[in-house]
């Protein structure tokens, strides 16, 4: 087992949080908030084809929100669109200074 020592010197932090130079790519730093469409598929409210048939329908009409787009094609019900976008809504997200 390896032995655990404290972080006393500002280097030693520094050095935890560095990127290796090998391995994965970091094409940008930070979290980001998914669109609720790709929160719907995340959630498996729906298929990544009812997303893009939805994402079209929200395309011809602009004004309208892709939970309605996805509910008016008969996708979910407009209660399980108002449950998943409250649910988006209340992810909470981490704020790194």
């Amino acid at each position: 087992m390896g032995t655990l020592r404290n972080c006393t010197h500002p280097h030693d932090l520094r050095a935890f949080f560095q990127y290796s130079p090998v391995g994965i790519e970091v094409v940008e730093d930070g979290l980001k908030e998914i669109p609720f469409g790709e929160f719907m598929v995340e959630q498996r409210a729906i298929d990544r084809f009812q997303l893009f048939r939805a994402l079209q329908m929200q395309d011809k009409y602009p004004g309208v929100r892709i939970g309605e787009c996805a509910a008016a094609l008969g996708y979910l019900g407009i209660g399980e669109v108002e449950r998943l976008y409250a649910e988006w809504r209340g992810v909470s997200t981490v704020i790194i200074n």
